[in-house]
């Protein structure tokens, strides 16, 4: 039981300047946070109970499907990264320094390298495999734009698990365990969410799942099928393609297209549809250099795919002077003639006939382009993005397209860390075996943030009674109240009833809206009866109150509770 005149949480009235999302402008106001620097942000006590009602959501659902709790460090050497290869492959997202003895370090953004260098040097034998082990830890990434508060930010903690097994039947067995771990724990936390293939990036691995909570402030894209329930990130969606032309070869002609230097201005300026064109967009990495993807022009490229198709760990946009050296001409690129380039083609131009691109002449495009027989790619790939209305790749019907905050995500790695990384267990006949891997992640301060912004109303946060950070606040809204605090402060803890109490100097109706703005489940009123011994009871999420004598407080609360209303 606390009181608000020896409790640390200040509220504002207004929304602070550097609030940029609901759930951030709400934690801000009510007291839960405070930001130290970009992306880096403290928790004041309320804040800090939130994330200790999650994390121990966390640990209850990973410790009932085996997991056992350890705790590794974030400072780690560059050899356990180099070992696994990613030290040359992250870029300047992952923060390196030398020590005083000018080792090469880092701060941890993830921990794959330090849970295999455990287990290796500590599990041999298949007879100790599976085993499953957590933990709750800091990690760091330097985000070059940290957004939403806690949504994304440079300093976070993470509730990260890695499964060992023998063979890659023992992962398939153990995934879905993880898999409905985290329903429950999602659902536990209150949490409208879907479930969608996605992909595994540089984490490596082959299968990978993301935990998306339905929001419109989300950085990823669900696209969905509402016939037949296909559901991706569209990092990984795909979608059925109807590119394919009986028309004939026309020959290639070249038009003058003043000023025309993007696909609406050319479709327009030609009175034609932009499916019609083909569209280039240029890239460089570092084992293809200069990429030139073409596609159709009413498409989007899908970076993951482009990555996935060209081998490349990571692309940048190719600057003017690398499109120049290919021949290429930046708003007028066609793929004829080019060279030294890496030209790759998206499926949508198998079968399309007679397309407009660029003539790599300012000013000027070409009509009747068609891939095979006027230019031949590198390479055919699916490097186009599923978007709002594409046909769905296994019914046909239209997809849709929801933003969404990923809230966790599971992954079959493999034996991508334990291979590169020479970790290895016995067989029963003596042989040695890398481990096979699963890796799960779920990231408490974003769950938090998103708890927050799927419930919330005008007035402020509506906390879920699983991880509210008092199940209900008490109000005293007159002097007569204060005489009735000591007793209906005993009667709730008796009951197991966590209160703040506001007990401060203040007008009854200021208290009321530090109340909603807080958003406790519950909201207790010693008012206008309490004289009488009444006191007022009101649900939070409803608006809905009733009255009852202070000694029956403890069983009201605990029927609203169990009637679903808190």
């Amino acid at each position: 039981m606390h009181r608000l005149t020896s409790y640390l949480a200040p509220t504002y009235r207004e929304d602070p300047a550097e609030a940029e999302s609901p759930s951030h402008r709400l934690l801000l106001r009510a007291g839960f946070m405070r930001s130290l620097g970009a992306g880096i942000h403290s928790l004041l006590p309320m804040g800090l109970r939130v994330i200790q009602k999650i994390e121990a959501i966390l640990r209850e659902e990973m410790n009932r499907v085996g997991g056992q709790e350890v705790l590794l460090p974030v400072t780690q050497p560059a050899e356990l990264w180099r070992e696994s290869g990613r030290w040359d492959q992250v870029g300047a997202e992952m923060l390196r320094f030398k020590d005083r003895m000018n080792r090469d370090m880092c701060l941890a953004m993830t921990h794959e390298e330090a849970i295999v260098d455990l287990v290796r040097h500590d599990v041999k034998s298949y007879r100790q495999l599976p085993v499953l082990l957590y933990q709750l830890q800091t990690k760091f990434r330097d985000e070059p734009r940290p957004r939403g508060g806690l949504i994304r930010t440079r300093e976070f903690t993470m509730k990260d698990a890695y499964s060992f097994h023998a063979d890659e039947a023992s992962l398939d067995e153990w995934y879905p365990r993880l898999y409905e771990a985290y329903e429950r724990i999602f659902t536990r936390c209150g949490l409208k969410y879907v479930i969608v293939e996605s992909d595994p990036g540089m984490m490596g691995g082959k299968t990978a799942h993301e935990f998306i909570a339905h929001s419109e402030i989300g950085e990823d894209t669900i696209i969905s099928c509402a016939a037949c329930g296909y559901s991706a990130n569209r990092q990984v969606a795909r979608f059925r393609r109807d590119d394919s032309s009986l028309d004939p070869m026309k020959p290639v002609e070249e038009v003058a297209t003043p000023g025309c230097r993007t696909i609406e201005e050319v479709a327009g300026f030609l009175g034609m549809k932009k499916s019609q064109t083909a569209k280039a967009v240029f890239f460089h990495g570092e084992k293809r250099g200069l990429i030139f993807a073409v596609l159709r022009g009413d498409y989007e490229i899908n970076e993951s795919f482009l990555l996935r198709a060209t081998g490349e760990s990571e692309v940048r946009p190719a600057h003017p002077e690398e499109i120049a050296s290919c021949g290429a001409v930046a708003g007028y690129a066609s793929p004829i003639g080019v060279k030294n380039a890496f030209v790759i083609a998206d499926t949508s131009l198998t079968g399309a006939r007679n397309l407009v691109s660029g003539a790599n002449r300012e000013g000027f495009h070409f009509q009747n382009v068609n891939m095979g027989r006027d230019f031949q790619p590198d390479a055919v790939a699916e490097i186009a993005s599923a978007e709002e209305g594409a046909a769905c790749p296994q019914c046909g019907a239209p997809l849709t397209a929801k933003r969404g905050i990923e809230v966790g995500n599971i992954f079959k790695l493999g034996t991508r860390y334990s291979a590169s990384m020479n970790a290895t267990f016995q067989d029963a006949n003596h042989q040695e075996h890398p481990f096979v891997m699963g890796c799960y992640g779920i990231g408490s301060g974003r769950l938090m943030a998103t708890i927050v912004e799927q419930n919330l109303d005008k007035d402020g946060i509506i906390w879920p009674i699983s991880v509210a950070p008092f199940q209900c606040a008490v109000v005293l809204a007159n002097e007569q109240g204060r005489d009735k605090l000591g007793e209906v402060e005993r009667i709730l803890a008796a009951s197991g009833i966590e209160a703040l109490v506001d007990d401060r100097d203040l007008r009854a109706g200021v208290k009321f809206k530090d109340a909603d703005l807080m958003g406790m489940p519950l909201r207790v009123t010693l008012g206008r009866k309490i004289a009488e011994g009444i006191a007022e009871v009101r649900v939070r999420a409803t608006g809905e109150t009733s009255e009852t004598p202070i000694e029956n407080l403890g069983h009201m609360i605990a029927v609203i509770r169990s009637g679903g209303m808190a």
